[in-house]
């Protein structure tokens, strides 16, 4: 884009100098995400600056970049996403993180940009370009080139050394909102050709505002990055940025590289290649599992001397860490392995003064039967694990850490002064003697780790402990002669000692000499029985499988966690803590005594300690030593009979398979979760009171008096509560109360809810034989009812739901069987229930006229069931609304006289009924529901188990759903709705004929169910109407799809003699 602005400022004569006009041009900013490569524009202007500082100027907004190179990344953080792009501030910029480049638009470029209308498919070479890492590299800008200039001395005219100076070509790609990059070198050349010269191997670029978009399309992949060429050339679409990026520029973006992404920018270019290969980017080599021969060794170690780590591993590693150590003189950090050291190499290691870390893992040192000495007066850490070698001497004065850790050796000589950690864990040769020798020759030691040595001694830690003054850290693990009753470690921080048969109780007065411990690990001390501490400073402990242990005595002020678990002979526990916040102590069944003063515990998990008493409790009230406890859990504490808690504090309760409870007294005002699952034998229950929103009680069926006073709770289920005969409710925003099968429920409790729960919604009394009409005139105190089940109850008289619940938009009578005829009749002739849409008379002993009233005169019902109604012989709409005494027969009219010869002045209004259950009524006859029955509404029909059904004949436009599954004497069936789309005549009598034409006429329909229907042969239907596109689903296929898989099955069953 310069080069055309250039060329333009040429064309009009003017000079080197900018004028007033390209001090008005527009700027934009280019802000690279090199990690994802991408690049988004703002464009701002300003009036007042200079080409120079249009050129070098502000940067701010910067959106941020990042390369990432395994754990190496460099990231550009955002200055604000609400920067001003008018105003250049650089504030904001404090080091050359912030890479931004900047090229100016001018007024005729921009209007150049919006010409290009068409953009084209990314050419492949921009593929190439996305897929190579190296092009994600962040990019240095021109600021920091300015900036060193400036520092320089250098003025606006560019020096002989900027005429050497290497250019990097920038290739935007708007509309992807990518860039690339590629170098070329020009060391002949003036400024201005730097600035304005060569533009090859284009990848493409455009800039897409609106609907308007500029594409660069690519010169061609193969140009060469090393010599620039203008004849390539031909016009303004290739727009290319040129900036120019010195060697110490490009070292600093290429110290975030690793090796291979340094390997693949050396093949970039000359420049790239002389910059990848600088020595301060391959200081470290890792050949962990390479095959590498010895003169390609040699030729690294030639090429790069001043390596300083290096990682080998393998048979000819010696060969190749002979090769390092006698050329390597800035060696720092070697790392060996699998493979045989000899003596010499040990030897050598003399001559690498700067070594200060040697590592050798799984190797045999020497020849296995001379001693193996270790000389340096530099070194500060060594790792010899699990190697073979008989003797070792150890001569490092500088040396701070070594591990000889899983090592077989015998016999371990130390002159290491100034040793701060040692560890020989897993040194199964190792005797008792030469440990002590060892690790008392170290008087600064700080950390020790001694475990699975098994010939450790008393009297060897007793020694330690008097010439290692400052030993803070112990594992003693597995050391079975260890009982530390004679030793003193008041430094040590860090205990640990699993499964030392030697600690018992007696030990505690050792340990407690310790008033630095914050950790203490006892697992599997199966001598221990009893842990009495007081330590200012514990935090952690942990007694895991300790068999004999039964009491657990602490005092700590800054215990944090502990962890006791499988100790099956626990029976007390006595904490002090003004720390710990959470205590789990789980499947403890002897625990019978708790003591806790812990005044910041706020979580308890007692699961399964089937020994806790009642006495618990106070444990946990107010005043009982958990202040601020939030969450209890002692599910399955089978042994509690009565719990009482009294608690400000407990949010959350468990008690889930607490089967021995029979009394439950809560008095926790902020209680929001309780759980009382398998809670079988509770009899007596208060909740006074309790922030419950929820509650289930039909769990406890053994349950007889209830109180809840909860001013939250909207939802209580009684359901199954069979001896309930108490209960006081006082929960003024319950909306929900199910108390279905409480036999025992009175119309006095009843009537003492409904006062208390004024806002009720719904309201389940199935099988409550105890209501009778006093309980229901209570109704009238709730004005918000709209649900209200009566099913299964001994009620005669209705008048009082009429009466009192005028909002009742649900009604449920199942099996109501001294209901009698007139105790509808405010239904269908008083107008009682006008909001009614659900009405459930199933298992009912209603008339057929009752039932025919009904249906005929209660339009605004949705919802009937009249399932299981014996005294329903037929389903007739044949004849208008209450003059089915005075017409005809309904069932001799013709569908077209149903829709013809009835004046418009007996027409009845639409029935909104949508769904009409008739489930299993064994006396039904005949289904009518002609046109002029008006249920455009009747979406479900359900007419399945009617044995004596004969005859259906249904004209519905809107039905979707017709179930006449097993209707076994079904013979006639004509069917007028087009909306049809599932019809089920499983086990129905109808022949094949009959069918094919009763669905002729339902033209989407999608699922037909014609399974064991004798008279229809098995696919013939399907196979007919599925010519012409009717049928989706063949349920016949599918059953034999079915039924061959579970051949199948039974056949690799028999194959395999499976059970």
């Amino acid at each position: 884009m310069e080069r055309f602005s250039s060329n333009r400022r040429r064309s009009d004569g003017e000079g080197s100098s900018a004028s007033a006009e390209d001090n008005r041009r527009k700027r934009a900013r280019v802000y690279f995400d090199f990690d994802g490569a991408h690049a988004a524009i703002a464009s701002s202007s300003n009036a007042g600056k200079s080409t120079a500082s249009a050129e070098y100027g502000d940067y701010d907004d910067i959106q941020g970049s990042s390369v990432r190179s395994n754990d190496d990344a460099l990231q550009l953080m955002s200055s604000g996403e609400g920067s001003n792009f008018d105003e250049g501030d650089d504030s904001d910029i404090a080091n050359v993180d912030d890479l931004v480049t900047k090229m100016d638009l001018t007024d005729d470029l921009l209007h150049m940009k919006r010409k290009k209308l068409n953009t084209s498919e990314e050419p492949k070479s921009q593929k190439r370009i996305r897929s190579d890492p190296f092009l994600h590299i962040a990019l240095c800008m021109e600021r920091f080139s300015s900036n060193r200039r400036r520092s320089d001395g250098e003025g606006s005219s560019a020096s002989a050394e900027d005429n050497r100076r290497k250019r990097a070509r920038v290739y935007f790609d708007f509309d992807g909102a990518h860039a690339a990059i590629a170098s070329s070198s020009n060391a002949g050349k003036s400024t201005a050709s730097a600035e304005y010269g060569d533009y090859d191997d284009i990848q493409g670029s455009s800039v897409r505002s609106n609907d308007d978009a500029l594409q660069l399309m690519s010169s061609g992949e193969g140009s060469n990055f090393d010599e620039g060429d203008d004849s390539d050339i031909a016009n303004v679409d290739d727009l290319v940025t040129k900036m120019d990026l010195t060697d110490d520029l490009l070292h600093m973006v290429f110290s975030f590289l690793d090796h291979s992404n340094l390997c693949k920018a050396a093949r970039v270019c000359k420049q790239w290649r002389t910059a990848s290969a600088h020595e301060d980017f391959w200081k470290s080599l890792n050949f962990e599992d390479r095959n590498i021969s010895v003169e390609q060794f040699e030729d690294i170690c030639r090429r790069y001397p001043k390596i300083a780590t290096i990682r080998l591993s393998g048979p000819p590693s010696y060969q190749l860490v002979m090769k390092a150590v006698s050329s390597l003189r800035n060696l720092e950090a070697l790392t060996l392995g699998r493979g045989n050291i000899m003596d010499s190499f040990f030897h050598a290691l003399a001559d690498c003064s700067m070594l200060r870390r040697l590592s050798i893992n799984d190797a045999v040192l020497g020849s296995g039967i001379q001693e193996i000495s270790v000389n340096h007066d530099r070194l500060c850490h060594l790792q010899l694990t699990k190697c073979r070698v008989m003797r070792i001497a150890v001569r490092c004065p500088q040396l701070e850490t070594m591990s000889l850790k899983r090592s077989n050796m015998a016999q371990t000589v130390l002159h290491c002064p100034l040793l701060q950690e040692l560890d020989i864990g897993s040194c199964h040769k190792l005797p008792d003697s030469a440990i002590r020798s060892a690790v008392t020759s170290c008087p600064q030691l700080v950390s020790l780790d001694m475990s699975n040595c098994s010939c450790v001694s008393d009297e060897t830690l007793r020694e330690i402990a008097q010439n290692c003054a400052n030993l803070s850290f112990l594992d003693a693990s597995y050391c079975p002669n260890v009982s530390l009753e004679t030793v003193r470690l008041p430094m040590l921080t860090v205990l640990k000692l699993h499964s030392c048969e030697g600690i018992t109780s007696a030990s505690m007065a050792a340990i407690a000499y310790s008033s630095m411990l914050e950790v203490l690990e006892l697992d599997n001390c199966s001598l221990l029985t009893s842990v009495s501490l007081d330590l200012p400073r514990l935090q952690n402990i942990r007694l895991v499988h300790c068999r004999k242990f039964a009491d657990l005595n602490l005092m700590t002020l800054m215990l944090s966690s502990i962890l006791v678990s499988n100790c099956p002979v626990l029976h007390r526990i006595n904490i002090t803590s003004n720390s710990l916040q959470k205590l789990t102590i789980p499947k403890q069944d002897s625990l019978t005594t708790l003591a806790l003063q812990c005044q910041s515990l706020q979580e308890v998990d007692l699961s399964e300690c089937e020994s806790l008493n009642n006495s618990v409790c106070n444990v946990f009230n107010d005043g009982g030593g958990c202040p601020v406890l939030k969450s209890l859990i002692l599910d399955n504490c089978e042994s509690l009979t009565s719990v009482q808690f009294i608690s400000t504090s407990l949010i959350c309760l468990s008690l889930g398979g607490c089967r021995a409870i029979t009394n439950l007294d809560l008095t926790c005002p902020n209680l929001e979760k309780l759980v009382l699952d398998g809670c079988d034998h509770l009899e007596r229950a208060s909740f006074c009171p309790v922030g419950l929103s929820s509650l289930n009680l039909g769990i406890c069926p053994k349950l007889s008096t209830l109180s809840i006073e909860a001013p939250y709770m909207v939802s209580l289920e009684l359901k199954g509560c069979g001896v309930l005969s108490e209960a006081f409710i006082n929960c003024p925003l319950l909306t929900s109360l199910d108390a279905s099968f409480c036999s025992q429920l009175t119309d006095d409790c009843l009537s003492a809810t409904t006062v208390s729960c004024p806002l009720i919604e719904s309201l389940i009394l199935m099988s409550c034989p105890s209501i009778g009409s006093d309980g229901l005139r209570s109704l009238f105190c709730l004005p918000n009812l709209t649900v209200l089940d009566l099913s299964y109850t001994f009620l005669v008289n209705l008048q009082p739901v009429f009466d009192s619940c005028l909002q009742l938009k649900v009604l449920k009578l199942q099996a109501c069987k001294y209901l009698t005829e007139t105790s509808l009749e405010p239904l269908y002739k008083g107008g009682a229930l006008p909001a009614l849409q659900e009405l459930d008379l199933s298992y009912g002993t209603f008339s057929q006229s009752a039932i025919d009233e009904l249906l005929a005169c209660c339009t605004n019902l949705t919802h009937v069931s009249l399932n299981g109604c014996l005294n329903m012989h037929d389903l007739n709409w044949g004849c208008s609304c209450g003059q089915s005494k005075n017409l005809p027969a309904a069932n001799t009219l013709s569908r077209a006289s149903s829709t013809e010869n009835v004046p418009e002045s007996s027409e009845q209004s639409p029935r909104l009924l949508q769904n009409l259950n008739c489930v299993g009524c064994p006396n039904i006859r005949k289904v009518v529901i002609p046109f002029r029955a008006n249920c455009c509404h009747l979406l479900i029909l359900n007419l399945s188990l009617s044995a004596n059904l004969k005859e259906v004949d249904v004209t519905c436009l809107n039905l979707c759903f017709l179930n006449l599954s097993n209707c076994s004497s079904l013979e006639n069936l004509k069917l007028e709705c087009p909306r049809l789309t599932s019809l089920f005549l499983q086990s129905c009598n109808v022949d094949e004929e009959a069918v094919e034409a009763a669905i002729s006429k339902c033209t989407i329909l999608e699922t037909l169910d014609v399974r064991f229907c004798p008279k229809v042969i098995e696919n013939s239907v399907f196979y007919k109407l599925n010519e012409h596109g009717k049928i989706t689903h063949n349920l016949f296929e599918f059953e034999a799809y079915i039924q061959q898989f579970v051949n199948s099955v039974t056949l690799i069953k028999d194959q395999f003699s499976l059970d």
